[in-house]
């Protein structure tokens, strides 16, 4: 293959992954967190509506993010294309992505024997993890120094404990 042919998918999948920005998935995570602490007064079915907050609510934030990449930044910039479109979809992912672990967390809190509000604990508990997991990435992606990668996680650390004061402070 010579270097002025074009890059084969695996090569853009490749691509894509060294300079994925996983700023969305930091975002989802604090997202999924505060729908927790948010949801106090669910209905007859409130694991249910829990997983469905938190997955909608990813979703909702996710097309604001497209929309507002596509038609704030983007639109001055670069011609809007299928191409376009579907980079941004991708690139904004990460927010969807990030509410999945604290839903599935609801869904099988049954299994672990836990009550409504054990299964909300555990939810902002994975939903903390989730934040100080995508900033770390993040900051390794960037290629950050491992000190800086520490001082990341520690900052989203100390917002997810924050976070759960709130929870706290809001349910007391």
């Amino acid at each position: 293959m010579s270097p002025t042919d074009p890059p084969t998918a695996r090569e853009r999948r490749a691509e894509h992954r060294a300079s994925a920005d996983y700023t969305g998935g930091v975002y989802g995570s604090m997202l999924a967190a505060s729908v927790i602490i948010g949801a106090g007064a669910l209905g007859d079915y409130p694991r249910a509506e829990l997983v469905a907050l938190l997955l909608v609510t990813g979703l909702v934030f996710w097309v604001a993010h497209v929309h507002a990449q596509l038609f704030g930044a983007r639109l001055a910039q670069h011609p809007l294309n299928r191409r376009t479109v579907l980079h941004v979809c991708r690139d904004e992912w990460p927010i969807v992505k990030a509410a999945v672990p604290p839903a599935v967390a609801v869904a099988v809190s049954p299994l672990l024997g836990l009550d409504v509000s054990g299964a909300a604990w555990l939810a902002l508990s994975v939903a903390v993890a989730g934040q100080v997991g995508w900033s770390v990435a993040a900051a390794r992606r960037a290629g950050a120094t491992r000190r800086l990668m520490a001082v990341s996680a520690s900052v989203n650390l100390l917002l997810g404990l924050l976070i759960i004061v709130f929870k706290i402070v809001v349910t007391h």
